[in-house]
């Protein structure tokens, strides 16, 4: 695959060991991201005592309230406030040990008045939202980081474009002594994956309402947008998720302003039909330090220290 780049750890690095704690780093763009991407991943491993770090770029506060039970004067007049506290509710339903904000306003969309604030993460100079990332990093020491894909033509959200261009800086520069030299001790995160939602995952979320005579969220122009993914050879990495399915569900309902419990492209499936449909998260190991043997069912696989 052309986005994954495969060599040995560096000897004038820092490398970890098997003593070390083995922690991932997750790098969203808004509150509730963390828990539409890779949820049960998080909650699985938090379960075999693996640490999670969950990185929020910004406070979502240029969402709108999807909810109508939420949209109510007090809540549209402290969106902000509501929605970290939302945030830190479904993070510790999903398992994360660490929030942080990394402090910049919600950029919008592309062709929004808050799309040209200052202060937004879009107009973020690159390098201090790079070294603000890197400071995290280096200060929890992860072995995986992951974060959004290359392609993100079906939903170009600036804050999400944003996402994938600090994190890759910052996945090299981490464990480089020569940047930032104030922002911590030099650490070499190891892999560094992107969190997909795969053609055959939507594929068989449509196939499962279409089975059961419901009506499929899926349809009309999820149909186009399925046939446009790319292939299933993208995908490099599995996690099988089946036990920790209702994770998503939970961190989902948690964001009360985000997400009605009426929606049907969330939960208009029972969830133990929908665990079984496709129990699985997928992500694209996009570059590696260690080697492993792909297609993979661990995020940790090749890791000094994980059995």
């Amino acid at each position: 695959m052309a986005c994954l780049k495969t060599a040995r750890l560096p000897t004038n690095l820092n490398s970890v060991t098997a003593s070390d704690q083995l922690r991932l780093l997750t790098v969203h763009a808004h509150p509730d991201d963390e828990s539409s991407k890779g949820a049960p991943s998080i909650a699985k491993y938090r379960s075999e005592g693996i640490l999670a770090t969950l990185v929020c770029c910004t406070g979502g506060e240029a969402g709108d309230i999807l909810n109508p039970a939420m949209d109510r004067p007090e809540v549209r007049d402290n969106l902000a406030k509501v929605r970290v506290a939302e945030l830190n509710t479904a993070a510790e339903i999903i398992g994360y040990e660490t929030v942080e904000m990394l402090g910049y306003h919600d950029s919008g969309m592309a062709d929004s008045e808050t799309n040209t604030r200052p202060d937004n993460f879009w107009n973020a100079p690159l390098d201090e939202a790079v070294e603000r990332l890197v400071r995290i990093i280096r200060r929890d020491r992860p072995q995986v980081i992951v974060t959004y894909g290359d392609d993100q033509q079906h939903y170009a959200h600036p804050d999400h474009l944003k996402v994938h261009e600090i994190t890759l800086p910052a996945f090299a520069r981490a464990g480089d002594a020569e940047w930032y030299t104030d922002a911590g001790e030099p650490w070499q995160p190891l892999k560094l994956y992107y969190t997909e939602w795969s053609k055959e995952r939507i594929q068989a979320l449509h196939g499962k309402y279409l089975e059961l005579g419901l009506e499929s969220p899926f349809g009309g122009e999820w149909i186009e947008r399925i046939e446009a993914m790319e292939s299933a050879d993208r995908i490099t990495t599995r996690v099988e998720i089946s036990e920790f399915y209702e994770v998503r569900e939970q961190g989902l309902l948690a964001h009360a302003t985000q997400v009605d419990p009426n929606e049907k492209f969330w939960f208009g499936l029972p969830t133990e039909v929908a665990r079984s449909v496709h129990p699985f998260d997928d992500y694209v190991l996009a570059q590696s330090l260690v080697e492993s043997e792909l297609p993979e069912s661990d995020l940790f696989a090749g890791i000094p220290g994980r059995q």
